[in-house]
């Protein structure tokens, strides 16, 4: 079979992304069909088939396409994915190992422009990838190492973040969104001048810069500094690389769920990171661009300009580098010729030979820079000439017009054709044009010549200010583009905090953090949906239900945490909203978990639980891994009286997510009901420690443990409770009765006061204040709050009145010893 054709197989590739840059996803298989018919032996053609079946779902054949192809990045990338959907998740991370050292120096960054695009994913990509294969295959620590390589490498790689924050890292957001040395070799890359610029003025006053100087100051593959908050030092010893764990400085594990990845069984190379450039690969396809080179353009070949072009091009040779061997600098010139000319004319006027730096002949010259004729050339200099140059001078100056030649800025040419205008044009006749001025030397400087009397180099005041008008315009871009890094990184900080906060269930800051992001940005669906869930984390479900609703006006099809929504919706009663609600979201998306989760809660407020039960259950099956989808389900399972079975459900929703604190509430609740107090606490405890700011769940501990016969320790519980933000009315309400159990009226008494200003219709409350107002010998308190409590709760009444005859009956010894009940 003949080789294939290379313009065949070009075209077949442009046709390919053609259609997939306008979304013409079936097209492009076509064509990748082609393609891999036509060069089944090729890497990029199976990537190319594998990334089409994968764009239309087709994950099992972009498996197929892509397997065994883990040399090409794009393969490995694409059969990783398609691992990660068919729940193969050790063979994506294999998949990504092998092919590792082809990918883990790439960059992308800044190389995405509306008419370029990078189709390989670079190295943050693969990492983030790789992290959320090790996640779902429930090793956190490897996972979490991932993240921080992506975070690491690309700052802006939200994904990345969001997860470790979902498995209870403890982020030091501040040394996260700064500039990575990546991103500012990539914007200094962009602006060649300034970095000439810097270089000019940090060098050494000399008369020449070494080629290897000028390189290393304008190379943009060194490697990063050691700033880098994910950072880990490796020392060699022995040849072995030695991980310092620096990370753990940064990324703190949680220890809810998440164990520190400190031990012997380290993986040393998910440290590797990009230390400089990769030899193995392009520089375009590493930095997005070509460095400029730093060697001297071959002139011989290109014809050169007149003189007076060579005027303007002057500026523009101010980085060239020249040895110190070489012919004198030609680039200060036109810029110092002027101010030269009238010092030196100066010193001839004096009677003095003009300074000759390097022993360059006295001779005068022309803007070609051959010796002057006396016989054809006028001069305005009275200098005596060299009487002890043998040869006139004429050797010297061959030499030096040979260079100057060599340099690629006269010509034979353009020599004779000045010479002919030095014949004929007299000294008035150049004196008077101001466009001869500095063209033709006077004669005690040579032209070209930037040397000073010590032989080193002086810049003068105007060629500097020359060279910082001509890199104003590339200085002011880097310095726009570091602007707007700046206004980002900060946007997102912003943004980071409030989700770190609320990931940790610091509702209370997570609000306050996003209240102080400018209007613009808080009114979006993303912020707004953070804002609902702090409120009804908290328990505020009017609060959550209001900025829900402006949710849903902002952004009606979003299905995003609608099963949020819907359970605010639950607690606050509202069947025909919950009902409108569930018949939204299925014609929005009748495929997602969140709508039968809607649906469910719209059964589950009616009393129709096992229809509610059906829903949940088909939310599950549409996506395994939603671990509320089984919390609803144990819900209802625990409202049937089914209690194993929501045992179960809530176990499904652990496995999921470990940190799923509404599940352990869940299991505490049924091992209440089944009488199993120990298990009860365990997993309430467990479930508080996930949500410390919940102060139902302290509630619930310190309720288990008064069955335990705990008293003092559950007092402990229902005063933390009673202390959070916000109040929550039953913490206060079972502090003050636990507190009257344990003869402590007056203590019970404040409490109950508090509370009554919290709940002014709650009846339990004012009888609570007649028990205490009774154990105080106080009767008529008593009797006034129980005729208070029994006009709230007509149900009450023969309960209340039964215990106002027993306050008539009792004798003052009896009214001392009677036991309360509470």
């Amino acid at each position: 079979m003949a080789p294939p054709n290379a313009h065949v197989t070009r075209q077949l590739q442009q046709l390919i992304y053609y259609h997939l840059d306008n979304h013409l996803l079936r097209n492009a298989l076509f064509f990748a069909g082609r393609l891999h018919a036509y060069d089944p032996k090729s890497a990029e053609s199976a990537y190319l088939l594998a990334l089409c079946h994968f764009r239309l779902g087709q994950l099992k054949s972009a498996y197929d396409s892509s397997r065994h192809r883990w040399t090409h990045i794009g393969c490995s990338y694409i059969f990783a994915q398609a691992c990660l959907g068919l729940g193969k998740y050790l063979e994506g991370t294999n998949a990504l190992d092998k092919s590792k050292g082809h990918w883990i120096r790439m960059s992308s960054w800044n190389k995405h422009t509306e008419s370029r695009r990078q189709h390989l994913p670079d190295a943050a990509a693969m990492h983030c990838l790789q992290g959320k294969l090790w996640q779902a295959y429930r090793d956190s620590d490897k996972a979490v190492e991932s993240y921080a390589e992506a975070l690491k490498l690309n700052p802006f790689m939200w994904d990345a973040f969001t997860s470790l924050c979902d498995l209870g890292v403890n982020v030091r957001i501040p040394n996260i969104f700064q500039m990575t040395p990546e991103m500012k070799r990539a914007i200094s890359s962009t602006n060649p001048d300034e970095s000439t610029l810097e270089t000019l003025d940090e060098s050494p006053a000399s008369n020449t810069l070494s080629q290897s100087q000028t390189t290393n100051s304008l190379n943009v593959n060194q490697p990063p500094s050691n700033n880098d908050p994910f950072t880990i030092s490796k020392n060699r010893v022995n040849g072995d690389v030695r991980p310092n764990l620096g990370i753990f400085d940064k990324l703190n594990i949680g220890k809810a769920s998440v164990t520190p990845i400190i031990g012997g069984d380290l993986d040393i190379s998910a440290f590797d990171t990009p230390t400089g450039a990769d030899t193995s690969f392009k520089s375009e396809m590493y930095l997005g661009r070509e460095v400029p080179s730093q060697q001297h353009t071959n002139t011989h070949d290109i014809e050169p300009p007149l003189a007076p072009v060579r005027k303007a091009r002057i500026g523009q040779g101010l980085g060239t580098d020249i040895s110190i061997d070489g012919p004198p600098k030609m680039r200060s010139n036109t810029i110092s010729t002027r101010s030269r000319s009238k010092a030196d004319s100066d010193e001839a006027s004096l009677g003095r030979p003009p300074s000759r730096p390097n022993g360059i002949g006295e001779r005068k010259r022309t803007i070609s820079g051959q010796a002057a004729s006396s016989a054809s050339t006028v001069t305005t200099s009275n200098a005596p000439a060299n009487v002890n140059d043998p040869m006139g001078g004429q050797g010297r100056g061959t030499r030096f017009l040979r260079s100057v030649t060599r340099l690629g800025t006269v010509t034979t040419k353009e020599e004779m054709e000045l010479k002919k205008k030095a014949k004929a044009t007299g000294t008035k006749g150049r004196s008077a044009n101001p466009g001869n001025v500095g063209r033709v030397v006077s004669g005690n400087r040579i032209h070209g010549d930037s040397m000073a009397i010590d032989g080193k180099e002086q810049r003068r005041p105007s060629q500097v200010s020359s060279l910082e008008t001509r890199s104003k315009p590339a200085s002011s871009d880097g310095a726009k583009e570091k602007e707007a890094l700046a206004w980002l990184f900060d946007l997102f900080a912003k943004l980071a905090y409030g989700y770190f906060a609320l990931s940790h269930y610091r509702c209370q800051e997570a609000i306050q953090i996003y209240n102080t992001i400018t209007i613009s940005q808080r009114d979006t669906p993303w912020v707004l949906s953070q804002i609902a869930q702090a409120y009804f984390l908290q328990g505020q479900n009017a609060d959550a239900e209001k900025i829900y609703a402006r949710l849903r006006i902002l952004s009606p099809s979003r299905i995003e945490d609608m099963e949020l929504y819907s359970t605010c919706l639950w607690h606050l009663g509202k069947e025909t909203d919950l009902a409108f609600l569930a018949h939204e979201v299925l014609d929005i998306d009748r495929n997602s978990p969140q709508a039968w989760c809607v649906v469910g809660n719209s059964f589950g407020v009616q009393k129709d639980h096992d229809q509610a039960i059906k829903c949940f259950k088909r939310a599950v099956q549409l996506d395994p891994n939603f671990a509320y989808g089984y919390t609803l389900q144990g819900h209802e399972f625990v409202a049937n009286e089914e209690n194993d079975k929501a045992l179960s459900a809530y176990r499904s929703a652990v496995t999921v997510d470990n940190r799923h604190f509404n599940a352990w509430y869940g299991l505490g609740q049924v091992f209440e009901k089944q009488g199993k107090y120990e298990f009860a606490e365990q997993h309430f405890r467990t479930a508080a420690g996930i949500n410390p700011s919940n102060p139902l769940l302290l509630v619930c501990v310190g309720t288990v443990l008064e069955k335990l016969k705990n008293p003092r320790a559950a007092l402990v519980q229902y005063t933390k409770a009673s202390e959070l933000t916000p109040p929550l009315p039953v913490a206060r309400l079972r502090r003050a009765r636990l507190l009257t159990k344990l003869k402590e009226p007056q203590a019970a008494l404040e409490q109950l006061k508090l509370l009554k200003a919290m709940a002014p219709d709650e009846s339990n409350v004012f009888f609570l204040l007649g028990q205490v107002y009774k154990m105080l010998r106080q009767k008529s308190e008593a009797i006034r709050n129980w005729t208070i409590a029994g006009n709230l709760d007509p149900k009450s009444q023969a309960h209340i009145k039964e215990e106002m005859e027993r306050l008539e009956d009792m004798s003052d010894d009896e009214y001392d010893t009677q036991p309360m009940a509470c």
